[in-house]
């Protein structure tokens, strides 16, 4: 615990928080399949941190953040819990189609007291919404990822999205439909994984 709030420069009572979703989590499982199995066993390390780490990466700036097939509220949600402590001004929209999983975030949103909007929606008809800062973990290739995100894109909108092992073969494929800037953050949970951040994107029009 100690290790955890000091890395991440949080309160205990955040901490506590967080710990409490877990608990929720696994309770959950038993009824929805919110999660893999096999990714419990390990769900703090694999799951909240791996979610935590991404609050660094979001501007002093931003104000509106949506998140893309928010499932069990990775990273959204945990980023929203840590928001009440740290940026409480921030606005959360997480968009999940399957109505079981939207259920399970209503209730950490209840338990947490998270400020964050539940939207049971697919992304693609979500419309009239800019974001400053665009999440979205393990829900599609990085190409198809920038398809929905385009449409929530503003000047300053930035993608904080993680990605594994794969993670330049997704630029170098998203490259060709795309134009695009980009840093690549380690992951702490992951030799494998990093944290890619996307600016400036626009569509590569093809001249016939």
């Amino acid at each position: 615990m100690e290790n955890f709030i000091k890395k991440y420069d949080v309160s205990r009572e955040t901490y506590e928080l967080l710990k409490t979703y877990e608990v929720s989590l696994n309770e959950w499982q038993k009824k929805f399949n919110l999660v893999s199995n096999a990714s419990l066993e390990d769900a703090w390390n694999r799951h909240f941190v791996d979610s935590v780490q991404l609050f660094q990466y979001i501007p002093k700036t931003a104000r509106t953040i949506v998140d893309f097939g928010s499932g069990a509220g990775f990273p959204a949600m945990v980023l929203a819990v840590m928001a009440l402590e740290k940026t409480p001004y921030l606005n959360f929209k997480l968009i999940e189609s399957v109505g079981k999983k939207t259920v399970y975030l209503n209730e950490v949103k209840e338990i947490t007291g998270a400020r964050a909007e539940i939207i049971n929606k697919r992304i693609e008809n979500i419309k009239g919404v800019r974001a400053d800062v665009i999440t979205s973990r393990a829900v599609t290739s990085l190409k198809d990822l920038f398809e929905y995100t385009i449409t929530f894109f503003k000047k300053d909108t930035i993608c904080i999205f993680p990605k594994g092992k794969r993670h330049m073969e997704e630029i170098n494929d998203a490259k060709l439909g795309w134009n695009f800037d980009y840093d690549i953050k380690p992951s702490d949970t992951s030799e494998e994984g990093v944290i890619l951040i996307i600016k400036n994107l626009s569509r590569k029009w093809s001249v016939k």
